[in-house]
C-alpha cells in the first residue's frame, strides 16, 4: 500500500467496528446460497475440531470424531480439508483476515485505536479457553504442514502491520526512528506471548492481559511514550 493512501493529521479516536458481513475465513465475500452453505459447513467443522482438540489434544482427535460432532458425512470433510491438521489452517486464515480488515480500518481511525482493537481480535479465537490455547500451540508446533501455513500468514501479517506502523509514523503517532518491520514483529510477539502466558495462569480474563500488554507495547513505540521521563 502506498504512503499516499494514508493522510497525515489527527484521526478519530473511536474504536474500529469489526465487519458483520458474511465472509469466508480467508476474507472473501460469500454470495449465493450454495456458497453460504459451504462456508457454514467448513466453519462448523472447524469449530467442532477446535472443541475436540481443546478437550483431547490434536493427536487424540480423528476425522471421524470431527465429522460426527459436526453431523456431516466423513467424505464431506475431505471436500474442505486435506487432513485434520489442515483444519487448523482455518485459524491462520481467520487471523490474517482480521489483520487485513485492520489495515482498511486504519484509513479512518488512529493507528493506536486500530492496533488496540486488532490485539483484542487476534486473541479471540485462541482465547476461547486456556485449554484450547495450550492445545493450539502444541498442535502448531507439532505439525509441519500447519507450521508452513502459519509461516506464510505470519509473513503477510507482519508486512501488513508494518504498513500501519508506517502510517502511524507519517501521522506523528509513532516514533519515526523505529523500523516498521521490527515494530510489527514486536506487536505479534506481544499478542501471541500474552496468550501463551495467560493459558498457563488462566486468570484474570485474557482481555485484561491483552489490555496491559498493549499499553506497554504502545508506550514503547509511540511519540507520546518517548516523551515520558
Amino acid at each position: 500500500m502506498s504512503k499516499g493512501q494514508y493522510s497525515k493529521g489527527a484521526k478519530k479516536q473511536t474504536r474500529p467496528t469489526p465487519s458483520t458481513s458474511t465472509i469466508s475465513p480467508a476474507g472473501t465475500p460469500v454470495s449465493g446460497r450454495r456458497e453460504r452453505r459451504a462456508t457454514e459447513t467448513r466453519i462448523r467443522l472447524f469449530r467442532c475440531a477446535l472443541a475436540l482438540i481443546a478437550e483431547r489434544g490434536l493427536p487424540n482427535v480423528t476425522v471421524g470424531d470431527i465429522t460426527e460432532a459436526a453431523d456431516v458425512g466423513k467424505g464431506t470433510f475431505f471436500n474442505y480439508f486435506e487432513s485434520k491438521d489442515h483444519v487448523l489452517g482455518v485459524m491462520a486464515e481467520i487471523q490474517i483476515n482480521k489483520i487485513r480488515e485492520a489495515r482498511s480500518n486504519s484509513l479512518h481511525h488512529t493507528v493506536q485505536a486500530t492496533l488496540h482493537q486488532l490485539a483484542l481480535q487476534l486473541s479471540e479465537e485462541p482465547g476461547r479457553s486456556p485449554a484450547l490455547a495450550r492445545a493450539l500451540i502444541s498442535s502448531f508446533l507439532g505439525s509441519p504442514s500447519v507450521r508452513e501455513i502459519l509461516k506464510r500468514n505470519m509473513h503477510e501479517g507482519r508486512k501488513t502491520i508494518g504498513e500501519m506502523i508506517s502510517a502511524g509514523q507519517e501521522r506523528g503517532e509513532i516514533r519515526p526512528n523505529l523500523k516498521k518491520e521490527k515494530a510489527a514483529m514486536q506487536f505479534l510477539q506481544s499478542v501471541l506471548g500474552t496468550v501463551l502466558i495467560w493459558s498457563l495462569h488462566e486468570s484474570p480474563a485474557l482481555n485484561t492481559w491483552i489490555e496491559e500488554s498493549f499499553q506497554h507495547y504502545w508506550r514503547s513505540i509511540s511519540v507520546a511514550g518517548e516523551q515520558v521521563p
